[in-house]
């Protein structure tokens, strides 16, 4: 190994990114299912987008807010897999001081992004389901402007100071990333000074996100769940809470292996080390995965534009 990838060295201009370590003779193997979860994100994702451009009639809160989180996840599972296939494939592990800081930086701010969008979808369901009447004149184009605006830039804001307490630290151990991708921890546990600022920051706006995040969609399926069984026919109650089961279903395929994999990187410390980089790879790649599957199967408006689209023989 170079002598530049141990030691005698401040702040290196590249990092070297070893993959899943342990599991280098299956790299070429492990590619296979991560190659394959990344092409359906795209396709479907990309599916999303257009059959909402195409169709005027999903002009409406619902799905726009589907569309931000469909091009958050194209970003999210971008952000890591043409690296992470390159090294699988072409042994490629060299990255840039800098692409390495912008890419956790993307990682982490499109992950909050996601999170507040699951708010802005439960905050549309709320209005439908327990103000169906006012639901229009609630949400109106320039509300959602707000809130989408309101997303981003809280995304924008709050992870800022992770790439700036990231690059103001001296890098002088080792310039050698245990990772797929650079991962916020990863990349600080490689500071020879006191990360604990920089950690405890991180770790307050997961804890702060997520759980302000959670609490407000706990709050809006409460006042949901109470509007449906007050309605008078099972059916009815049936029909009305499967308007919602596809957001419950993306948001936990989200948030589970996501704050799994958080906490496991921060306290699991008997966890096998390849455990936690697999577990990574699985909150970036599999939620981009399933949100398009999830909606386009569950989603009436969706499937129907979907089969219009596709081509029927003749009769």
């Amino acid at each position: 190994m170079l002598d530049s990838n141990t030691t005698d060295f401040t702040n290196p201009s590249t990092f070297i990114l070893l993959g899943i370590p342990g599991l280098e003779a299956a790299h070429v193997w492990i590619s296979i299912p991560f190659c394959t979860m990344y092409s359906i994100s795209i396709l479907g994702n990309f599916t999303i987008l257009f059959i909402v451009k195409l169709e005027p009639t999903l002009h409406v809160p619902m799905f726009i807010f589907l569309c931000m989180l469909a091009v958050t996840d194209l970003v999210l599972s971008t952000s890591i897999m043409p690296k992470t296939l390159s090294i699988f494939w072409f042994h490629s592990r060299k990255i840039d001081f800098s692409a390495c800081l912008t890419q956790m930086y993307f990682i982490h701010c499109f992950l909050t992004l996601e999170s507040g969008i699951f708010v802005a979808m439960a905050l549309d369901r709320y209005v439908a389901i327990c103000h169906p009447l006012r639901h229009s004149t609630i949400l109106t184009n320039p509300v959602v402007a707000k809130i989408g605006l309101a997303v981003v830039l809280r995304g924008i804001i709050l992870v800022l100071p992770t790439a700036f307490l990231a690059r103001q630290l001296p890098y002088c151990r080792t310039n050698i990333i245990a990772h797929t991708h650079c991962e916020y921890m990863a990349v600080l546990k490689l500071a020879c000074a006191d990360i604990r600022v920089g950690s405890y920051y991180g770790l307050s706006v997961v804890f702060l996100v997520t759980g302000l995040d959670v609490l407000f969609i706990a709050v809006s399926y409460t006042q949901i769940l109470r509007a449906i069984f007050s309605l008078q026919t099972k059916g009815t109650r049936l029909k009305t809470f499967g308007t919602c089961s596809s957001h419950l279903c993306v948001i936990l395929a989200s948030y589970i292996p996501a704050l799994f994999s958080f906490l496991t990187q921060r306290f699991g410390r008997n966890t096998a080390l390849h455990f936690h980089v697999l577990m990574a790879n699985v909150y970036l790649l599999v939620p981009p995965m399933l949100n398009p599957i999830i909606y386009g199967v569950r989603t009436k408006q969706i499937r129907e534009r979907l089969l219009r689209l596709l081509p029927h023989k003749g009769t």
